[in-house]
């Protein structure tokens, strides 16, 4: 009985400290308006270009689909490949890419018919169990997906977060995506609003201070 509360009031601490973390971070930077996207689909595609380069190279690809017309599931379907892989050629791995989409497009037509609403309201446990399940869709893909196309509670982890957790003593260093999901998602409250904009405030700080090679002195967090 005792265990469990000392846990309970170290879960609580913790809590209080990220809720903090986020207040700082919020402060330091402001709103990140995250995702900057004009439709749910063109989320979905966001999150798969964005793997692995930067957001804005992403931004370019994305402007190129809509140049195209091609912004929809339709609009991929029926795009010629070579098309596809030219108008997303600034985002790079163009051909894996291209490939993801088009599987994600394929499995959407077939179990879905074309139906975004449909596909979105899904269950979240259905709907991320479906998006695993596309060749090339892993778990950080698959959650931005459910965060910020579906609008679910599901905070997404990205390397950013970890590093900055294991550098504040949270998490230990090599742990996997799910397990650091979990711990989060238990510490802080399930609120869309919130996930939203902590993991780009994450970004944020990961990109400008807690980089590869540290910058604390300025860093909104120093105090903690």
């Amino acid at each position: 009985m005792r265990m469990r509360q000392k846990t309970t009031l170290r879960m609580r601490i913790t809590r209080r400290r990220l809720l903090q973390a986020y207040a700082l971070l919020f402060e330091h930077f402001g709103p990140q308006n995250w995702w900057p996207a004009e439709t749910q689909f063109e989320v979905i595609i966001g999150a798969i270009l964005t793997q692995n380069t930067a957001w804005s190279n992403v931004a370019k690809a994305i402007e190129n689909l809509k140049a195209l017309h091609a912004l929809t599931p339709e609009g991929i379907r029926d795009l010629p490949l070579p098309r596809l892989l030219n108008a997303i050629r600034p985002s790079g791995y163009y051909n894996i890419k291209a490939a993801r989409i088009q599987n994600f497009i394929k499995v959407f037509f077939e179990r879905h018919h074309g139906d975004l609403k449909a596909f979105l309201d899904l269950p979240a446990d259905h709907l991320r169990k479906e998006l695993l399940e596309i060749r090339g869709i892993g778990p950080e893909t698959a959650d931005s997906i459910l965060l910020y196309a579906a609008g679910r509670p599901v905070f997404v982890i990205d390397a950013y977060t970890v590093r900055v957790l294991v550098r504040h003593g949270y998490l230990a260093e090599g742990i996997g995506y799910d397990e650091a999901q979990k711990w989060f998602m238990k510490r802080v409250p399930l609120d869309v609003s919130l996930f939203n904009e902590y993991h780009a405030l994450f970004v944020a700080l990961g990109k400008y201070y807690c980089k590869s090679t540290p910058q604390c002195h300025g860093c909104p967090l120093e105090s903690m």
